[in-house]
């Protein structure tokens, strides 16, 4: 660790391939987003009821498709009955084939499958349903991929800030996907959401595909600069086969492991259910358009993509200075969130007003971002050997609430009324409640002994 901390790259960082594939993994997580939140804004101008003129002077409602809230719940949760069972398969196929491969198809298959959804729905509510499933399916693998490229070119000084500069493409996709949808449904009609997401998507696959290679010794273009830099930053770590004894029981049954799971839930339904409810609380309750709920849709996200900046230098400052410990730091970021986005769903109930229902929903989908400083990296904390292992299981645990909530939704906001919708805030601030107390009592900071096996090489 000394010697690398005192290496110098001499490579000019505007010569760095490695940080040109950093770009290029934040436009694609930006992609996945993208392509991801779509829906929540089409669907809102798929089932509008419209008032049209006819030639004679007569008026009629037109409606492309009549769906109800259960219907449309389902539609909406399909993309994470996909989702969530490739989670492990990602990892696998990335040690068998590339990161760099697996995920650019995955983005690049979600992109192309996002161009046939306007016909999908044209063929019925199955239809679409299925290709939201097979979405799922390729962007499930892309979290494990996305490590899995950074495993062979991240130096180890570089991996937090490349990470996080990454991470931060999934929340700019979405501050850009919400009101960029709502003004193409409202001026090119909805089918044109998909069409324009999916071919950005697909002049980002070739791109990744041209440029970007498993690892430094793959790529033909690298500076052998540049190259042996990375490579000696990383010593013979990527090029070893390890096999690892994993204590599955000792996992399963670890209180701290079981704060990370439980936590990382809490937040996911909070996460989702704002993601794909969002759009249409605006427009029922609050009586915005489709393009100003849309546009309104994405200003909480453009506040969590601020924050999840600030929160990781907050945290490890307060590390490094000696005024937190490891645990105390997990605790107060994860648990400060939770009870204050539980305060806030609570508030937002009883306050149903066009500036301060969103301002607060604001502040509430901001603050999530601390809790990525607590639950988010406490597997390293813990685990760093089977770290991987804990984010395959605590990320499809996490997807649940992708599925469950807009089902649930569908089912109590049938109306809607303001109950209605008062009744998804006041669940909403009981998982996060729940969460916080969890994991407060359960949480680590330090490695677990059963973590401290060694992986055994291979030759």
């Amino acid at each position: 660790m000394e010697k690398e901390s005192q290496s110098i790259d001499p490579v000019p960082f505007w010569k760095r391939k490695r940080y040109l594939i950093a770009l290029l993994t934040f436009f694609g997580f930006f992609n996945v987003y993208t392509l991801r939140v779509n829906l929540s804004v089409a669907i809102v101008s798929m089932t509008e009821i419209r008032n049209v003129t006819l030639t004679d002077g007569t008026i009629i409602q037109e409606q492309d498709f009549d769906w109800d809230s259960k219907q449309r719940g389902v539609v909406l949760s399909a993309f994470f009955y996909g989702y969530i069972t490739t989670q492990f398969i990602g990892g696998y196929l990335s040690l068998k084939y590339g990161g760099n491969v697996i995920f650019g198809c995955g983005i690049g298959v979600t992109a192309l499958l996002t161009l046939l959804t306007p016909y999908a729905a044209s063929v019925s509510i199955y239809a679409l349903v299925a290709v939201r499933v097979i979405e799922g399916v390729f962007e499930g693998m892309t979290f494990p991929a996305c490590f899995h490229v950074w495993s062979k070119w991240a130096p180890p000084m570089e991996r937090s800030r490349i990470m996080g500069f990454n991470m931060a493409g999934l929340y700019v996709g979405t501050v850009v996907g919400m009101p960029f949808s709502g003004i193409l449904a409202s001026t090119l009609g909805w089918q044109s959401i998909f069409y324009v997401f999916g071919g950005i998507g697909v002049v980002w696959f070739i791109l990744w595909l041209l440029i970007v290679r498993k690892s430094p010794a793959d790529d033909p273009r690298l500076s052998t600069a540049e190259r042996n830099y990375i490579m000696s930053s990383l010593g013979d770590e990527p090029n070893k086969l390890t096999e690892v004894n994993v204590p599955w029981m000792k996992i399963f049954t670890s209180g701290s492991v079981w704060a990370i799971i439980i936590a990382h839930f809490c937040e996911a339904w909070g996460f989702f259910t704002m993601f794909t409810q969002l759009p249409s609380f605006l427009k029922d309750m609050l009586s915005f358009d489709l393009t100003s709920s849309a546009l309104l849709s994405g200003v909480p996200y453009l506040a969590l993509s601020i924050c999840v900046c600030c929160s990781g230098y907050l945290a490890d400052w307060f590390q490094m200075k000696g005024i937190l410990s490891t645990r105390n730091v997990r605790r107060i970021f994860c648990c400060g969130s939770f009870a204050v986005q539980a305060c806030l769903m609570i508030l937002v109930a009883f306050v149903i007003d066009k500036f301060y229902s969103v301002l607060i929903l604001t502040f509430a989908v901001g603050a999530g971002a601390f809790s990525l400083s607590g639950y988010a990296v406490n597997h390293l904390d813990i685990a760093p050997t089977y770290a991987s292992i804990i984010w395959g299981i605590s990320n499809t645990l996490g997807s649940v609430p992708g599925i469950v909530s807009p089902l649930l939704t569908g089912y109590i906001v049938t109306t809607p009324t303001e109950a209605e919708w008062q009744i998804i805030f006041y669940i909403t601030a009981g998982f996060y409640l729940f969460g916080s107390i969890v994991y407060w009592f359960l949480c680590s900071g330090t490695l677990r002994p059963w973590a401290k096996q060694e992986p055994i090489e291979l030759y």
